[in-house]
């Protein structure tokens, strides 16, 4: 018996179906690809709104940076941006400051010869001139380029005040801008060593120096040079220490056509740090990070020490008690003419693969005497097309099976093997230590002295001192306006995309995909789809409802012909279903008529007469006495239990079969 909250209004108690239930998981999906196409339209619009903002925020503010821009194409003599450049004043104690605001003074040209070269090149005849910017100039702002090509530059300048090694930093920081890239050149500096005999005017590639410091480029070689010339304390002469090679591109800072900034800092630990733009790129140690090191090694090999004659260096022998096989035959040939081979039908054997081109005519020109009897040029052998072969046949060759080629002893381990000689070490007679490397020969002055095969290589803004933050400051009142310059007049993303590609092809196949991608997704998940008449019946929920008497007797006699054709595919199953139901519609007759007092023969019916029997009983029971249907309640329960059996069941039974069919 059921609980009667599940019953309402004489309504049978109806489960959820199948169908409803995956029609309503389907609707879910549907709805959670909704919100996955929603979701990914907000991620690209709110990526595309943060590359704008970058791309126009440049990290500082510039008030109507688009309406400069295009003043900036009309007229490029004026800034892009409302910055106003001063001249930067050193904040600290410095040993040398240089902006080239006020021209050359101070500076000394070359008049020397170069050592070692030809005459109609020698000379440092190279100009220079004090000058702007080409592109991101700064009004006011002024440096020193380096004009001609194919030529020696020298110039030179004394330091304010002379630096000596002892227990202060280094610093040495400047700028540089290869406005028209670089192919072979280079944009180094020099500190030139302190001497009684210094003369700028005749400073030149032998001139004693210090330190060497800056990039140098030639082919695809990309260097940043950090060399300082070290004293041997046992003889006194002066060896170059290179540092070792930056771990990283240089590559950019060549080509990009940018100013950068580049730093040496020289700590009394004898450590060191270079750095680009601020940015660390090397560092290491004098004693541990210089080729070659700057101290010797204690032993050396001993040069007059030789290998003796009988030393063993092979780690392997062949066995000498190894004896060649009887059947070992090194006269086999490695291949033999093939003897199953059989020459094929329609071999021409009399045609040749060449004959000479019956259209071919000698040259007016040719001369007999000079050039001796002309022959027509060979062509193939038309006839040679169509056939197998043409020519004499030769069988075709193949591996001798019983080549096995010149026999060898196998090898064995060496029982005298010594291992590899070497000579014995000896104490070095020039070993020396020195811990403190960083105490170098003391500098007043710094020099430029290139070569270049490309023009208008800008420097400025030369700065020595001991404090980092005295470097910071000038970095900031000078390099830092030329960045900030530069970062706001530089084209946006897309022309940006589109250098690039321009430089590398390979990008376009890359920006196809990153565009097809979120579109191919979009489509596949928001673009509505053509449904398919099975999705739409299957999509239809199976919701019960309540009906009228009239409905639920056109229902009844639906439901009884699907069952009569699904007794047809299925006759087993589908009898005992309609027996069962017959039987419940005999036993609901039998239960009404004992209860309203009515006597009624019970007979045999088929299909139809048993539905008109529960039509009239259904139609009659609402006239009937209510009295007693309310007094008992277990007569209720059977009726509501009928009604269910021939409602309910063929509903269920026919839906089921119809979802195993599907």
């Amino acid at each position: 018996m059921q609980p009667k909250s599940n019953r309402s209004g004489g309504k049978g108690h109806h489960e959820v179906s199948p169908d409803l239930l995956l029609a309503t998981e389907i609707t879910k999906m549907h709805f959670q690809w909704d919100w996955l196409c929603l979701g990914v339209l907000i991620i690209s619009s709110v990526t595309a709104g943060m590359e704008n903002e970058e791309n126009l925020d440049a990290d500082v503010e510039v008030e109507n940076f688009d309406k400069q821009s295009r003043e900036a194409d009309v007229d490029r003599d004026k800034s892009s941006l409302e910055v106003v450049y001063q001249t930067p004043k050193p904040t600290g104690e410095v040993y040398f400051t240089e902006t080239f605001d006020e021209g050359l003074s101070g500076w000394v040209l070359s008049v020397t010869l170069k050592e070692d070269t030809d005459d109609n090149i020698a000379k440092y005849d190279g100009r220079w001139e004090v000058e702007e910017l080409k592109e991101n100039a700064l009004p006011g702002d002024r440096g020193l380029v380096l004009k001609s090509v194919a030529k020696y530059h020298a110039i030179s300048a004394m330091l304010t005040k002379a630096f000596v090694f002892d227990d202060k930093p280094l610093i040495v920081q400047y700028e540089v801008n290869f406005q028209k890239g670089i192919d072979c050149g280079g944009a180094y500096i020099k500190l030139l060593s302190s001497s009684n005999d210094l003369n700028l005017e005749y400073f030149f590639d032998k001139t004693p120096y210090t330190i060497m410091f800056g990039p140098d480029k030639c082919g695809e070689d990309y260097k940043l040079h950090f060399i300082f010339r070290h004293k041997n304390p046992k003889t006194g002469e002066y060896d170059e220490k290179h540092a070792e090679r930056p771990d990283v591109d240089l590559k950019k800072f060549y080509l990009d056509k940018k100013t950068h900034l580049y730093t040496l800092v020289l700590k009394p630990d004898d450590t060191f740090e270079i750095l680009i733009d601020q940015t660390v790129v090397s560092k290491g140690s004098l004693l541990e990070n210089m080729i070659p090191p700057v101290n010797p090694s204690k032993e050396i090999e001993d040069p007059t020490d030789k290998k003796p004659d009988d030393w063993d260096e092979r780690p392997k022998i062949p066995d000498p008690n190894a004896v060649k096989p009887d059947d070992w035959d090194e006269d086999e040939p490695a291949r033999i003419e093939d003897p199953d081979a059989v020459k094929p039908e329609g071999w021409l054997d009399d045609e040749p693969q060449y004959v000479p081109d019956p259209n071919a005519k000698k040259p007016k020109d040719w001369d007999e005497e000079m050039d001796g009897e002309w022959e027509a040029p060979q062509i193939r052998n038309a006839k040679c097309e169509t056939a197998p072969g043409c020519g004499e046949w030769v069988r075709p060759m193949k591996n001798n099976p019983k080549y096995k080629g010149k026999w060898r002893a196998p090898m064995i381990d060496n029982p005298n093997y010594q291992g590899i000689w070497s000579p014995r070490k000896i104490p070095n007679p020039d070993y020396f230590e020195d811990l403190h490397p960083f105490k170098m020969t003391a500098v007043s002055a710094i020099g430029l002295e290139l070569w270049s095969m490309t023009s208008d290589i800008y420097f400025d803004n030369f700065i020595m001192c001991s404090e980092k933050a005295v470097a910071d400051r000038w970095a900031a009142d000078s390099w830092g306006l030329k960045k900030l310059a530069a970062s706001a007049n530089e084209p946006g993303m897309f022309s940006q995309l589109v250098t690039a590609a321009e430089e590398h092809p390979w990008l376009w196949v890359l920006y196809i995909l990153t565009l097809a991608l979120p579109i191919g997704l979009s489509v596949l998940f928001c673009w509505p789809g053509k449904k398919s008449d099975d999705y739409i019946d299957f999509k239809k929920p199976d919701v019960s409802k309540q009906i009228t008497k009239g409905e639920l007797k056109e229902e009844t006699e639906d439901l009884e012909d699907d069952e009569l054709e699904e007794e047809k595919e299925n006759e087993d199953t589908d009898e005992d279903e309609r027996r069962e139901m017959e039987e419940t519609k005999r036993e609901f007759k039998k239960d009404n008529t004992k209860k309203m007092g009515r006597e009624a023969p019970v007979s045999e019916v088929d299909d139809e007469g048993g539905e008109d029997i529960y039509d009239e009983e259904e139609n009659e029971v609402p006239d009937g006495s209510q009295g007693d249907w309310s007094n008992k309640s277990d007569s209720e329960d059977e009726k509501k239990e009928a009604n269910e059996g021939i409602g309910d069941r063929p509903l269920k039974s026919v839906r089921k079969r119809r979802v195993q069919k599907d």
